[in-house]
């Protein structure tokens, strides 16, 4: 008799589990900033996009496929080539997620890992167009310009697979060793004409002073010759010249009216 009790129990017990169980594979949560998407055999996947929280679905045929709406970052190394032919080692960082509203197309044409089929491919196609525009001089002096076009293109190709770029950039632009160097090179050899030029230039400047010092000089000479020889002609010459400019530039002037006499013109200046 107590055979057959422990023998009820027990089959309620597992009839009471498995209860449990059907009942617990009945809902399911969606955590915050992720989204679901409900898979059914008869009906393949549906249009409908399950937000946060805890829902319900018909266990054993419908099964959630969940999804993480959160930007996320990516890193894709690229070799490539440039516009001159150099061979450039390109690494773009991506910061992406897929559009909520297009989960189940995601779903249906890519898969739960589109990231690994989509992203990769696409990102290589665009920075091989753009990284072929430019020279690689200009891949060094333009990146800011080089980053946008990159992020512009890919913006619009990856739209088209229902994902959305929150940020793209060049974290790793290099060239082949040979190239590096070259231009190494070449920037060691512009420095090198700037302090040529700048000594040029600074022993110009100084042979100009030297020649004004030797002109003053000789002008100083020349003066006192004059004088010595001419006595006091070369003096009054000098003060008609001076009277003379004044008397011109008093005349210019609008308050003036009167001209002194020309004795008064020489500002008092000794005889």
């Amino acid at each position: 008799m107590a055979a057959k009790v422990f023998e009820y129990i027990g089959k309620f017990g597992l009839t009471l589990a498995a209860t449990g169980n059907v009942v617990n594979s009945a809902f399911y949560n969606v955590d915050a900033c992720h989204r679901a998407v409900i898979f059914d055999p008869f009906r393949e996947v549906q249009d409908i996009v399950v937000g946060e929280g805890t829902h319900f679905l018909i266990p054993l045929v419908q099964k959630p496929i969940i999804f993480d709406c959160r930007s996320r970052p990516r890193n894709v190394p690229v070799i490539t080539g440039s516009k001159d032919l150099q061979n450039v080692n390109v690494t773009l960082r991506i910061l992406f997620r897929p559009v909520a509203s297009q989960l189940p197309r995601i779903y249906t044409s890519i898969g739960e890992d589109y990231d690994e089929w989509v992203l990769p491919s696409i990102t290589t196609e665009i920075l091989k167009l753009v990284v072929a525009r430019f020279d690689a001089g200009e891949l060094i002096t333009q990146r800011e310009l080089v980053s946008r076009q990159v992020r512009d293109d890919l913006t619009e190709r990856e739209a088209t697979f229902g994902l959305i770029l929150d940020d793209v950039s060049l974290t790793h632009l290099t060239f082949e060793k040979e190239f590096t160097e070259a231009m190494e090179a070449k920037q060691v050899a512009q420095q090198e004409a700037e302090r040529a030029r700048f000594v040029v230039e600074k022993a110009e400047q100084q042979k100009a002073a030297i020649i004004s010092a030797e002109g003053d000089s000789k002008a100083a000479e020349l003066i006192t010759n004059s004088l010595a020889t001419a006595g006091d002609g070369l003096i009054e010459l000098c003060k008609l010249e001076a009277a003379e400019d004044i008397a011109y530039q008093l005349s210019r002037s609008p308050n003036i009216t009167y001209l002194p006499a020309g004795q008064s013109m020489l500002l008092q200046l000794p005889q």
